[in-house]
């Protein structure tokens, strides 16, 4: 029994150093990642207009949102002649079909209550734009609810010229200021937008699709097809498309504007919903890219790999923190955060959180009032650790559910607020 006691010690403390080695290693990189965020690499390249592009809208049930929307890509700063705008009503049941054609747009609609997503939407889109006697030189991606800057073709013209085939733009805040929640959604997406997407680009890895303000060389879908169903079409695609050797780059100037929900229960739907399909696609496409890093010695593909893997990271620093409370647990392990590591590194990691995101802000000259949502915002974050928790247990689960948009704003309020906060 003492013999046996003894293995099983072991074990355990394996298994816990193990733990504690990888939480280490992942906050470190992220710690030296969120620094490369803090520059910007200098971009004054400027080319004419010549790319041709098919700007692609997803809707359903978007009659409160879809006209400001259109309206507001039709007097985008760029050649109209070298531009379309396509809508797909996918299974819609109001009157949206019927305002995007009102408003200029190119209107399919689709009915298919038995593949129903964003994903299956666009692939249908796609279809029909590849069957156009005309060919594009790429898509760009907008949900129905979004806003868009008025240099945003330009800023993508400009990667294409410069030979990116699939690029990111910076997804902003349509509604930073509605509620606590929205707020602190917008800080999490301007944080991912500096000290992650610009970081990334800095490093020279791969970026990350986000599911809106997107675009992709038509050469490359016609190729390869889009073939992304999961509750995370975007980040499918983008591993898709990296294991093809198709990184994704990063557009910091390319700015859409999206709407955050209103309340905490309507985020935790929709983060449940992100979380279940990024389990879902890294379980898929992890251990793929692992394999590909090996064996073509590239760290871009270790990056994307650790980009899918943070559920998993998310849940093992949840379980570490169990166990320490656990006092009791303490004898049977070596605790490296204690008996290994100065206690202000720890100190210094902890303090740069709450730094790197006034950093961010300020950098990217947010307002004032942005500032005081960092008071409520580890609220938010903490919540991400049941909601992960909850779309581990419920990763098989396929079935798609509609976030409800109502933020029915134009283009020049979105201006007018921005001139106001950085007068």
């Amino acid at each position: 029994m003492d013999s046996f006691s003894s293995i099983m010690q072991e074990i355990f403390n394996i298994i816990m150093i193990s733990l504690q080695v990888i939480i280490i290693f992942v906050t470190l990189y992220y710690f030296i990642l969120s620094i490369l965020g803090m520059h910007r690499k200098s971009e004054n390249d400027e080319f004419e207009p010549k790319n041709r592009f098919a700007i692609v809208v997803a809707a359903h049930n978007e009659e409160r949102v879809i006209a400001p929307l259109i309206n507001n890509l039709k007097n985008l700063d760029y050649p109209r002649e070298l531009f379309d705008v396509f809508v797909v009503a996918d299974n819609c049941t109001d009157n949206t079909a019927y305002l995007a054609k009102k408003a200029g747009a190119n209107v399919y609609k689709r009915f298919d209550e038995i593949k129903r997503g964003k994903g299956y939407a666009l692939e249908y889109l796609f279809a029909k734009i590849f069957a156009l006697d005309h060919t594009y030189d790429a898509f760009v991606l907008f949900d129905a609810d979004n806003l868009v800057k008025d240099n945003f073709l330009r800023e993508m013209n400009k990667k294409l010229c410069q030979g990116d085939q699939i690029i990111q733009g910076y997804v902003d805040s349509k509604n930073p200021y509605d509620t606590w929640v929205t707020t602190s959604f917008s800080i999490a997406f301007w944080m991912m937008n500096r000290l992650v997407q610009l970081a990334r680009f800095n490093f020279g890895v791969s970026n990350t699709l986000a599911g809106t303000g997107m675009c992709i060389s038509y050469d490359v879908l016609k190729k390869f097809g889009w073939g992304a169903h999961s509750l995370v079409e975007d980040l499918e695609f983008t591993m898709k498309a990296l294991v093809y050797g198709i990184k994704t780059s990063w557009a910091h100037d390319a700015v859409v504007y999206d709407e955050k929900p209103l309340s905490f229960v309507q985020s935790c739907h929709q983060r449940k919903r992100w979380a279940q399909g990024q389990v879902d696609v890294a379980c898929r496409y992890l251990p793929i890219l692992l394999v590909k890093g090996f064996r073509e010695k590239k760290w871009l593909y270790f990056d994307a790999a650790m980009h899918l893997f943070q559920p998993f990271f998310l849940i093992i620093s949840a379980s570490f923190i169990v166990m320490q409370v656990l006092f009791f647990l303490r004898p049977y392990y070596v605790n490296l955060f204690i008996d290994y590591i100065p206690a202000g590194v720890w100190q210094v990691l902890s303090g740069s959180v709450i730094v790197f995101a006034i950093l961010s802000l300020y950098l990217d000259k947010k307002p004032t009032k942005a500032y005081f949502g960092l008071i409520l915002y580890p609220i938010f974050m903490y919540s991400w650790i049941p909601i992960i928790i909850a779309g581990f247990i419920h990763r098989n689960k396929k079935e798609w559910s509609h976030t409800m948009h109502t933020r029915s704003i134009n283009y020049e309020e979105i201006r007018a607020e921005e001139k106001v906060s950085t007068s």
